[in-house]
């Protein structure tokens, strides 16, 4: 039996961890104990930090893995490119592994490539000269190294700025943050997967946020509702940007804005599936291609074309003190036949600033169109 290796163990990896016990693999996990939901379900448990490279480097060698992988984790994606550089396994290239999960790295590549996103200045301390910045209020301010919606928060005065950025600053790993322009406009993002430097995309996803000032996701809907041409620009842009960031395997997850005139801009792209459910559950459910599967099989080194064999709705809406007309749908999803999945998570009904503050969700497909909470 040939054995993947899975870097992180939080609930995002679960539905990785129990495909590839599917595919008939032998998996092992690294993650500290602490939320590491998959070490009930995987062959053997390391409770190592996922930063280890050398610990988790010596323990796959020693296991003879035969792949590496993570989904839904900007963190992880270090590890398995390192690991995987050194044990020559399928992964994308160590040296790219920065510019992938630092926004400020992926903002440099985006200018150098001519790829459309935001303008942007990197700071490392408060005492920068605000005079100086060169860019219009709104502006968002972001932690360099997080997800999740931690630590961002639009701006719209000059008062507010410093605040913001100790912020972020408490958020990120290496106490940095991006200041950035405002983009005004429609959020999507663009799941795809990658053999060989060749890039398939395979859904775009519609994103309803709690809006200013902390743009937390409550919604994801598949497939979008943008027209043909700014689906079909969409593409060309993710292709090129895709292709200038090094990602030649796996899935990718990149979020976008589209303007009231249709210009695109690229806000990042995680060298990873995208999480919320989007790339483990949405995917599949919209359109009868089993994500979960192709980024095992790139990670093995057995990936095939993907098809996509089904065309539905599907989407989740996640449950906060925002979203509380959700509760009924959540506790009675069985009277719902679109609802295929939905779960409490917090027994307290949070005002959100970052994902972690959401409560609960649920899931849907549909053949008729989007699920509408007013049902």
């Amino acid at each position: 039996m040939e054995t993947i290796a899975i870097v992180s163990g939080t609930y995002l990896q679960l539905p990785l961890v129990l495909k590839a016990k599917e595919m008939g693999l032998r998996t092992i996990c690294f993650m500290w104990e602490d939320g590491a939901v998959c070490k009930e379900y995987v062959d053997r448990f390391y409770p190592i930090s996922i930063i280890e490279k050398e610990r988790i480097l010596d323990i796959c060698r020693e296991e003879k893995i035969k792949g590496i992988v993570t989904i839904a984790s900007d963190l992880a994606v270090q590890t398995v490119n390192y690991v995987a550089d050194r044990l020559g396994l399928v992964g994308n290239p160590n040296d790219y592994s920065l510019v992938t999960t630092n926004k400020f790295l992926m903002r440099e590549c985006f200018f150098r490539n001519n790829i459309p996103s935001p303008r942007f200045i990197k700071v490392t301390d408060t005492s920068f000269n605000q005079s100086e910045l060169n860019l219009c209020y709104p502006l968002i301010v972001k932690p360099t190294d997080r997800s999740g919606s931690r630590g961002v928060e639009k701006v719209d005065t000059e008062g507010e700025l410093k605040a913001a950025v100790e912020r972020a600053f408490s958020e990120s790993f290496k106490h940095e943050a991006i200041i950035e322009e405002f983009i005004e406009g429609r959020e999507v993002s663009v799941e795809t997967i990658s053999w060989e430097g060749k890039h398939y995309v395979l859904q775009i996803t519609d994103k309803v946020t709690t809006g200013a000032p902390y743009f937390v996701e409550l919604e994801h809907h598949q497939p979008t509702s943008l027209s043909t041409e700014i689906k079909k620009n969409i593409h060309s842009v993710v292709l090129k940007a895709l292709t200038a960031l090094n990602i030649k395997y796996g899935a990718s997850h990149s979020e976008l804005m589209i303007t009231d005139s249709g210009d695109i801009k690229v806000v990042e792209i995680g060298a990873r599936m995208g999480g919320d459910f989007i790339g483990s559950t949405l995917v599949k459910l919209s359109t009868g291609y089993d994500f979960l599967a192709g980024v095992i099989e790139v990670a093995m080194g057995t990936f095939e074309e993907p098809k996509i064999t089904e065309q539905n709705y599907s989407g989740v809406y996640f449950l906060s003190k925002e979203t509380e007309r959700l509760l009924p749908f959540i506790k009675n999803f069985r009277e719902y036949p679109e609802i295929v999945e939905a779960a409490i998570t917090s027994s307290t009904l949070k005002s959100i600033q970052s994902s972690g503050d959401r409560s609960g969700y649920f899931i849907y497909k549909s053949k008729e169109g989007r699920f509408s909470c007013s049902n």
